[in-house]
């Protein structure tokens, strides 16, 4: 199951420690950002069932950004 966002993010270190804290929070999710997507696009994949976009929004929220999910 992939689930694709969009996202305020901007700054590839600010990426990069929002993948860290995914990663280590959900750890059957792979997770990468396209900053260069007008959208700042961050996709998140996981092998073993569903992606929670709730809890992925509430994980961007309290790290200070703005997440939603981008429609299919």
């Amino acid at each position: 199951m992939v689930e694709v966002f969009k996202t305020n993010v901007t700054a590839r270190r600010q990426a990069r420690l929002l993948l860290n804290q995914i990663h280590n929070t959900f750890t059957q999710y792979r997770a990468n950002f396209d900053l260069e997507d007008c959208d700042k696009v961050l996709r998140v994949e996981s092998h073993t069932g569903l992606v929670s976009p709730a809890c992925l929004i509430s994980l961007l929220q309290e790290a200070g950004f703005q997440a939603e999910v981008l429609p299919d």
